[in-house]
């Protein structure tokens, strides 16, 4: 048995436990496209996987990279351990590919404007990366398909709109089509057989102006076309006839938020006759295909459909997908007035005996897993963690493998590159998610956790950091259940029964009396006070006497990043300030005191470490017997993450000095190192490892924060790391 699957199963037995085994796609490894740039090419530039496709041996995988204008090659003889072949440049921008044999099929954009769209059909040889022919297609290509028999491409020619030209009103033309192109016995292009198939005159909205988007091709050879923006699908023959085409049609949405910049989740909302407007489209079987209804221009429905090729619908997803992304913590709120989790892909496979339909959520970063056995009764079996931006999809049966390429590459806001997942479908127990709302009485939705504190028989508390401004919240966690459930929350509020506003919540702790003590970390540009605030057991904060603000010592040398995390010993609360303030030395740091009897405030030093890259912080503090344990963390994603520790203090030395005079200095003992468990399940190295809590019993859990989705894969680990507590001698 390899590490890596060592590691998975580990994870698998913490958070997924189940009396029998049943088959399950795990993510098994993660690969950051920027390994296939060559020695010397400058890595910060931005790259990006979106159509990805496997050769027929399933061994080596073939992606396109529209900013780098290349296809990017991975092997993956052993998936586990995905491997570089680098990159193949191209002589314009690739939209699409599919495979032949040993050639890739390329849609290449040469338009020099809106107006002037062209473009390229290429064969190139995988291994060398050489063009075999080229055939001119006279547009702009979007999608690309092989037909099952090999016999043909077809090829969405899309000649997309302006988007800033009269804030992108239709009709801009020119007129999309359909190109369909014959291939020779040997897998080669015939560029003489190029069929355009007309698709004007057959939509409602605009109807001079089709800009078909993507297609399928099924076992009898007819492609189905989805034009997005007209809301409209486009069922064509072998032939290249147009044997029917249908509306998309509209779906009423209930239950949702629908309004952005409230930083609050609150799932009441509704949207009538919202237009579906697919994206990405696939064959089932010879007579229904599924969509991904992303929506574009004026609408988008959250869910994805299946259809019959008449026109009927055969299964409507409505906000069900989303719901139970929403329970998940993936929820993107940012995008709530606009389309929500949006899906945007789509993928059928069977493995097995079993047909699947996998369902990519862009803004969510998680890919649906459904059971299609019956098309009018889809059953959702998992959500897989998908990298930032979920764009393309190949199912490898033959492997037991599914590939997803994720095409957010965030290095300009210092975040995780773009990365190639790989799932394995295994006899095991699904390893994600770790944490869910499901099963409450209401929808609870929820994100950006960033403190945790340990009550008693299993209960955990978290709470949610300033993402949600206008609904500060503290989570009940009953972590008896696998995954661990999110069981009720309570909201932050002030006497007048207002949300509690212009916190930033970095830490919780219990006050030994059903109530809690939280951390504000402050940031004066934005009001927000560095604070501590005594929350009841219904969330209330007493007007002036829950609250505790910084005394002038401490607010004459403070900085943006203050109080992450917060504990309670005795009478005394300790803090952890994330970064240097004014007056510290270098990579030191204040654990601060207050004690709530006699109001005196006090600290130590505590030495962080000295970053490899960016900065290194302290993120939380928990006290517990002896010891008081700190998590220090970097701010570093993925590959190039150094730090992410836990380490612990005598509670011997936690001897405040008052402020102002010189503070003594903490011994730290190394007591885990997190990166293991943060790649444990086959993902990146996370960013943000803020919440820690140790049950009386020694057993301790950790979580990370998502950034409420937002420029982030929406994932959160949460994880039972086991007895905590130093061996006896």
């Amino acid at each position: 048995m390899s590490l890596r699957t060592l590691c998975l199963t580990s994870v698998v037995a913490l958070v997924a436990s189940q009396a029998a085994a049943e088959m399950s796609f795990n993510r098994i490894a993660s690969f950051p496209v920027v390994k296939n740039m060559a020695a010397g090419e400058d890595t910060n530039r931005e790259t990006s996987p979106e159509i990805i496709a496997a050769t027929a041996d399933g061994m080596t995988l073939v992606y396109t990279d529209s900013p780098l204008g290349a296809l990017g090659r991975i092997d993956i003889t052993d998936p586990a351990i995905p491997q570089p072949l680098g990159n193949i440049a191209l002589t314009g921008e690739p939209t699409s590919v599919a495979i032949v044999g040993d050639l890739a099929i390329v849609g290449v954009n040469t338009s020099k404007s809106y107006t002037a769209p062209s473009g390229m059909l290429q064969s190139i040889n995988i291994v060398d990366g050489t063009v075999t022919n080229s055939c001119d297609l006279g547009g702009q290509p979007d999608s690309v398909a092989v037909a099952p028999d090999a016999s043909f491409v077809s090829v969405a020619i899309e000649n997309e709109r302006d988007e800033d030209l009269n804030q992108g009103v239709i009709p801009q033309g020119p007129a999309g089509f359909l190109a369909m192109i014959q291939l020779t016995n040997e897998g080669l292009l015939d560029c003489d057989t190029l069929t355009k198939v007309d698709l004007t005159g057959l939509t409602d909205i605009a109807p001079s102006d089709p800009e078909p988007e993507f297609l399928s091709i099924n076992d009898l050879g007819e492609t189905v076309v989805t034009i997005q923006e007209k809301n409209h699908l486009v069922v064509v023959s072998k032939a290249g006839a147009v044997l029917n085409h249908f509306s998309a049609g509209a779906v009423d949405l209930d239950g949702i938020d629908a309004t952005d910049e409230r930083g609050a989740l609150i799932f009441t909302e509704s949207q009538k006759g919202r237009k579906r407007e697919p994206d990405a489209v696939t064959w089932i079987d010879t007579n229904h295909f599924a969509t991904a209804n992303e929506g574009d221009y004026a609408g988008g429905s959250r869910g994805w459909t299946i259809f019959h090729k008449d026109g009927t619908v055969v299964y409507e997803n409505g906000t069900e997908f989303e719901k139970a992304i929403i329970e998940i913590g993936h929820y993107p709120d940012k995008r709530s007035d606009s389309k929500g989790v949006e899906p945007e892909s789509v993928t059928f496979a069977k493995f097995g005996d079993t047909p699947y339909v996998f369902v990519g959520a862009e803004r969510a970063s998680i890919v649906g897993v459904y059971d299609v056995t019956n098309p009018a009764a889809p059953v959702l079996k998992q959500l897989l963690p998908s990298g930032v931006g979920p764009e393309g999809y190949v199912a490898i049966p033959e492997r037991n493998l599914l590939i997803s390429a994720n095409e957010k590459d965030l290095i300009e806001d210092k975040g995780a590159r773009a990365h190639v997942m790989m799932f394995e479908y295994q006899n095991a127990p699904a390893s994600y998610p770790h944490l869910t709302s499901a099963g409450t009485d209401e929808l609870i939705g929820w994100g950006a956790l960033s403190g945790l504190v340990a009550d008693k028989d299993g209960i955990l508390w978290a709470v949610n950091d300033s993402f949600y401004g206008f609904q500060p919240s503290i989570f009940k966690i009953d972590t008896n259940h696998s995954p661990a459930r999110i069981v009720d929350v309570i909201r932050i509020h002030r006497q007048d029964g207002h949300p509690a506003q212009k916190l930033d919540l970095e830490g919780v702790t219990l006050d030994g009396k059903g109530g809690f003590y939280v951390a504000s970390e402050g940031r004066t540009e934005r009001v927000i006070p560095h604070a501590i605030y005594h929350v009841s057991a219904e969330g209330m904060i007493k007007d002036r006497k829950g609250e505790i603000g910084l005394p002038a010592e401490l607010l004459a040398v403070e900085k943006r990043f203050g109080f992450e995390g917060i504990t309670k010993v005795g009478d005394t609360l300790w803090m952890a300030v994330q970064r240097e303030w004014k007056d510290d030395p270098k990579h030191h740091v204040k654990l601060v005191s207050y004690n709530l009897e006699t109001k005196e405030w006090g600290a130590v030093h505590y030495p962080k470490a000295e970053p490899a890259t960016g900065w290194v912080g302290l993120s939380e503090i928990v006290a517990h017997g002896d010891w008081v344990y700190i998590v220090e963390r970097d701010n570093q994603h993925d590959f190039r993450a150094v730090t992410k520790k836990i380490y612990r203090v005598p509670a011997s030395e936690m001897v405040p000095a008052p402020l102002g005079d010189d503070l003594p200095v903490v011994s730290k003992t190394l007591v885990r190192d997190l990166l293991p468990d943060l790649t444990s399940t086959g993902g990146y190295v996370l960013d943000k490892v803020e919440g820690l809590a140790i049950a009386e019993d020694g057993t301790a859990f950790m979580v990370t924060d998502n950034d409420g989705v937002d420029d982030h894969s929406g994932e959160t680990i949460f994880f039972n790391l086991g007895n905590i507590e130093p061996a006896a001698n």
